[in-house]
């Protein structure tokens, strides 16, 4: 008799809620581990089609830092869709004016580009302050380090 592999189903998925402090912290190395949460594949009971991950709440995305002189050199662009409707930001202007977009956009280019990976962006949570509203929900801190 086999053993048959066991698929975690979406009503009896367990979740928690992670927060995250972002000071000092380097944007892709903090974008990583939340996109690995969000997805759920620090669990053992992981399925590929099935939304396993934990709610993400980042605190202090003001304080991300980026290595080397890319500060300097990275843009954000949007396009409208009109003859010259091409617009770019640099990271510092756009750090300066919303950091919570610069770190949701890491984590979110993360995440696959279907449904599934849309609904688990929905989990992300992005403060540039230190203070966040989740504190009924009683995020457990984790070191982005470990």
């Amino acid at each position: 008799m086999t053993k048959s592999t066991q698929y975690a189903k979406p009503g009896e998925v367990e979740r928690k809620w992670v927060l995250i402090d972002a000071e000092g912290a380097t944007l892709g190395r903090l974008a990583t581990k939340a996109a690995m949460i969000l997805r759920g594949k620090n669990k053992p009971q992981y399925t590929p089609h099935t939304d396993t991950g934990d709610f993400v709440v980042i605190i202090n995305a003001d304080k991300v830092v980026l290595t080397g002189n890319k500060a300097e050199h990275k843009s954000y662009w949007r396009y409208s869709g009109w003859l010259g409707g091409l617009k770019t930001e640099s990271f510092k202007e756009a750090m300066e004016k919303h950091p919570e977009r610069v770190v949701e956009h890491a984590v979110k280019g993360m995440l696959p580009k279907t449904t599934l990976g849309r609904k688990q962006g929905t989990k992300l949570k992005v403060y540039a302050g230190p203070e966040h509203p989740h504190a009924a929900q009683n995020p457990v801190k984790i070191d982005w380090r470990a």
